[in-house]
């Protein structure tokens, strides 16, 4: 029994279901609750990301940013994991992981350290140009 006990320290208490239920999750966004078109930057621990929503509702987004998309690359964004089954689809969340399908593959980013929706891309009226 003790063995079993020191095994569950080691989990995040955001993965027991009851925790992840009640969670508020206020420190990030809801991608499908966004316009088309907005862009995020999302800072991981070891990466920055640009992120422009195509289709909020289904996740489809562009992504830059982080060792391996130096261009923007179509991928579809999952949710916000702690890189085990429970995901909170199409989030982007302060402590979690972004889960991202790029091309059929599974990306899982490090932990998100911020979010924010990128205001330098703002929509301008037609005549501002």
């Amino acid at each position: 029994m003790d063995a079993l006990m020191s095994k569950q320290d080691f989990v995040p208490s955001e993965a027991i279901l009851d925790n992840w239920s009640l969670h508020s999750w206020a420190n990030g966004v809801q991608v499908d609750r966004m316009r088309d078109m907005e862009k995020l930057e999302v800072r991981t621990r070891n990466s920055l990301y640009e992120i422009t929503i195509i289709d909020a509702l289904s996740g489809e987004i562009l992504l830059r940013g982080g060792a391996f998309f130096p261009e923007l690359t179509p991928a579809n964004l999952q949710g916000a994991t702690l890189g085990g089954s429970i995901c909170k689809l199409r989030g982007i969340y302060k402590g979690f992981l972004m889960e991202i399908n790029v091309d059929g593959q599974r990306l899982v980013t490090t932990r998100v350290e911020s979010v924010e929706v990128s205001r330098s891309f703002e929509r301008q009226p037609a005549w501002a140009f």
